[in-house]
């Protein structure tokens, strides 16, 4: 009965007592029915989106790169120097800052973002007028571990963010203009009814897709069979950035998992970098991380797939790069 319990105040975000846990019956039935692939899209929401408006909004540089060792500070300077957050954030808008929060993992292990990164941008999205905040990822491991470990859920509510468990009915079928393998699939609405989105990261090493970048990251919104997205992943990942059209891309070196990714674990994988760096261009920025790592870009099949397609640039050398100490 605890267990029952527990799983329906973690679907529901707040405490069922035992004395209405009859009122909960038909949600916790609901709630097994998610655990069928069929049931889950049978109750899903069914509107479809063709993705997030794209504004295209160009920075003061394509790239500005932030070194230094307090990760909060970085990104703060990072982001002023690409503009400020005003030239992305509007007063009354609705902000999503899309970490990756989804191994139950320590900051020192750096599977995650790091949970000063991810408490800057909100600060900045605030002072620039943002009316809500939200932070939310769909986790690999579980909800509640990973955010208590990853230190993401304390820093992310302590700046005034609203950090949520994924609700993975809420979804939109994606609809592309052109042929796409992520034809309707299903995309969280938290995701593509906001008014600005930033993607967060940490790069790492992926044991599938050789590293974890901006738009890997963005797997996180999918609802559905997520483990199909790696098959054609290069092309899936291509047009889901396509269809979430990020405002801001902020991707987190500052400890960087460079074995036995995604989760990690082991602090000898680790390497301290202490970096930040943000772009516009999520291609760019996922070929500017690969060098950090010694990767040739190309080798990354999301980056190859956006090379052939001519989306975003991946020429470094004609890249307008900012590098600054904090």
């Amino acid at each position: 009965m605890d267990r029952l319990l527990e799983k329906i105040e973690c679907f529901l975000d707040k405490k069922v007592s035992r004395r209405n846990f009859l009122k909960t019956c038909l949600l916790w039935l609901t709630y097994l029915a998610s655990n069928i692939p069929f049931a889950k899209f049978a109750f899903a929401r069914t509107e479809v989106s063709s993705g997030r408006k794209k504004k295209n909004i160009k920075g003061d540089y394509d790239i500005v790169l932030a070194e230094g060792k307090d990760p909060y500070k970085n990104t703060v300077a990072a982001v002023e120097k690409m503009g400020g957050m005003s030239k992305f954030v509007k007063p009354g808008d609705v902000v999503v800052v899309k970490p990756n929060m989804a191994w139950d993992r320590t900051p020192r292990q750096a599977a995650n973002t790091n949970p000063l990164v991810v408490a800057a941008l909100i600060d900045l999205a605030y002072k620039a007028g943002a009316k809500r905040v939200k932070v939310f990822d769909r986790p690999c491991n579980e909800e509640r571990a990973c955010h208590a470990r990853s230190g993401i859920a304390e820093a992310a509510k302590k700046k005034g963010a609203q950090v949520s468990y994924v609700n993975e009915w809420n979804v939109a079928k994606a609809h592309f203009p052109y042929k796409s393998p992520m034809e309707n699939w299903p995309i969280l609405r938290d995701a593509i009814d906001c008014d600005v989105f930033i993607n967060a990261p940490v790069l790492k090493h992926h044991s599938l897709a050789g590293l974890t970048l901006s738009m890997k990251n963005l797997m996180g919104v999918c609802s559905g069979t997520r483990g199909l997205i790696h098959m054609d992943i290069g092309r899936k990942l291509v047009d889901l950035t396509d269809f979430i059209s990020p405002d801001l891309t902020v991707i987190d070196a500052t400890r960087v998992l460079v074995r036995n990714g995604p989760s990690g674990g082991d602090l000898a994988d680790v390497v301290e970098m202490d970096k930040v760096f943000v772009a516009t261009d999520p291609t760019l920025a996922d070929t500017f991380a690969c060098t950090f790592v010694k990767k040739d870009p190309m080798t990354v099949p999301n980056i190859r797939n956006a090379y052939q397609r001519k989306i975003g640039s991946t020429d470094i050398g004609k890249a307008k790069i900012l590098k600054i100490d904090t």
